[in-house]
């Protein structure tokens, strides 16, 4: 556990506070992006088993938070779902539960979970926007005269199921939505969530076999280079991507915990434009590390969802001067930062 201190008014828990998301949040809140009204408490799994929900409400009553961002997760790359959709969908479900009821239960004044696109059908129309989860409820709606929140009338993530591949993982990821709309509604509670798109950035998991592409494809590059082997890709390189780096998430994580206020999740991402395959995504990764060897695509691997194009427009109409780090710049402080710290970095 770590902790950012201010003078406490709010005392923000970060579960999943040793991560990608949360490093990226203690760095930019150390850096001068945090409020002298509050106090940021960090905790990963060493602190509490998020699946015990006795352990998770001890954590929540040790620490007394007023605010939450609810990062925990079991998360894993394409070929790690595959093998364990069903371990995914079952952790998941009592890590949010538990995060969820807890936080109810000790009168936190307002949760932002954190979603991923993978919640949306596999077969749909792009770009994927927020209208496509559910109609907009704004949190000053007083309890007892809101519209239906029902499961069968309002969501359409539910029109139907997530790629095969992750659908264990997906599943458990879009009832996230369903618990905030049902805590809104029958308690009055804050509890929303963000849905970001591919995030990549320092203290990533680089593992090659169970991470996910990006730093995967860092780490792969990391080895050929230092071994003069030609550089193998899974797949045709062909599947589309919207990478955001992990510390411009971070920024706009403190903007949805101070600003945003409705219950109705929030798409965080680059533009549309922004989009790259994966072979442009290797092929930065080659730049960034100067790997001068050859690129083999192994297409006899799953590629995956080809592609899950996310609309930004949302954010954009709320924060229309918001700058995201160039995606080559932000690939080369990644490769960086791996690079220096290879011998401690997860991998």
């Amino acid at each position: 556990m770590s902790e950012v201190a201010g003078l406490g008014s709010k005392r923000i828990l970060v579960t999943g506070g040793t991560g990608l998301v949360g490093r990226a949040i203690e760095k930019v809140v150390a850096d001068g992006e945090g409020q002298p009204d509050e106090e940021w408490i960090f905790v990963s799994s060493r602190d509490a088993d998020l699946t015990n929900a006795a352990e998770t409400k001890a954590l929540f009553e040790k620490h007394k938070p007023t605010h939450v961002i609810h990062l925990a997760a079991m998360v894993g790359g394409l070929f790690k779902n595959i093998r364990y959709n069903l371990d995914f969908w079952r952790r998941n479900i009592h890590i949010n539960d538990n995060v969820l009821h807890s936080a109810y239960e000790t009168g936190v004044e307002k949760v932002v979970s954190c979603l991923s696109t993978c919640i949306f059908p596999d077969k749909t129309t792009y770009p994927i926007n927020e209208s496509m989860v559910s109609i907009s409820v704004p949190m000053s709606s007083p309890v007892g005269s809101l519209p239906c929140l029902t499961l069968l009338s309002c969501p359409q993530i539910h029109n139907g199921p997530p790629h095969s591949s992750n659908f264990g993982y997906s599943y458990a990821k879009r009832m996230i939505d369903i618990q905030n709309r049902g805590y809104f509604e029958q308690h009055g509670c804050r509890f929303t969530a963000v849905i970001p798109t591919n995030v990549f950035g320092p203290h990533d998991n680089f593992n090659i076999e169970d991470g996910h592409v990006l730093p995967g494809l860092i780490h792969k590059v990391y080895l050929a280079k230092q071994t003069g082997s030609a550089l193998t890709i899974w797949g045709t390189g062909k599947p589309r991507r919207q990478f955001i780096y992990s510390l411009d998430l971070a920024r706009l994580f403190l903007w949805v915990l101070r600003e945003y206020d409705e219950v109705e999740p929030i798409i965080l991402s680059v533009g549309e434009e922004d989009e790259v395959s994966i072979r442009e995504a290797a092929e930065a990764i080659v730049e960034a590390m100067d790997f001068r060897g050859e690129l083999v695509f192994d297409t006899t691997k799953a590629d995956g969802q080809f592609k899950k194009t996310a609309s930004n427009a949302k954010l954009q109409h709320y924060l229309p001067g918001f700058q995201f780090t160039p995606f080559r710049q932000a690939v080369k402080e990644t490769c960086a930062w791996f690079s220096a710290n290879y011998a401690d970095a997860r991998k």
